[in-house]
């Protein structure tokens, strides 16, 4: 199963340096094949341009066919985004109920840049703050009770 999920990282990594090596930037910390930080600019005439931005991917054993999609959070600056909350976590659809085994993390960076495109003005969701204190309680009790 590690190969089979390795082989899929390493079709997904090739696409994105090849198709979208003057987009997206990435790289994997220790050399963690199921790690990528992917660093990306805002698209110009928008409201991000130029403006430099980090997403962090985590990735299952299970990604091969994946049923679920990778754990994909900005990292470092976040942008004011009526979909994004101050603690990097993204409220975008494919990354959860309408995620699909097509997609690939190429398809993920170009949604996020697209959403990110599309902003007509910054700002952060309207429950950002109890959104960011609650994960917070959640992860202390991940810590605490070794989840």
């Amino acid at each position: 199963m590690q190969s089979r999920m390795a082989k899929r990282l390493q079709k997904d990594l090739e696409q994105i340096q090849k198709a979208y090596a003057d987009q997206f930037n990435v790289r994997m910390p220790n050399n963690d094949i199921k790690h990528w930080i992917v660093g990306f600019e805002g698209a110009k005439g928008t409201l991000y341009q130029e403006e430099k931005f980090e997403l962090q991917f985590k990735f299952s054993n299970e990604y091969v066919e994946p049923i679920e999609s990778p754990e994909v959070i900005f990292i470092g600056k976040t942008p004011e985004h009526e979909h994004i909350y101050s603690n990097g976590f993204i409220c975008l659809s494919i990354l959860f109920d309408e995620w699909s085994a097509a997609l690939t993390v190429s398809s993920v960076c170009l949604s996020i840049q697209s959403m990110l495109s599309s902003a007509t003005k910054k700002m952060k969701p309207p429950n950002d703050a109890e959104f960011v204190k609650r994960e917070q309680q959640i992860e202390v009790q991940r810590v605490f009770y070794g989840c």
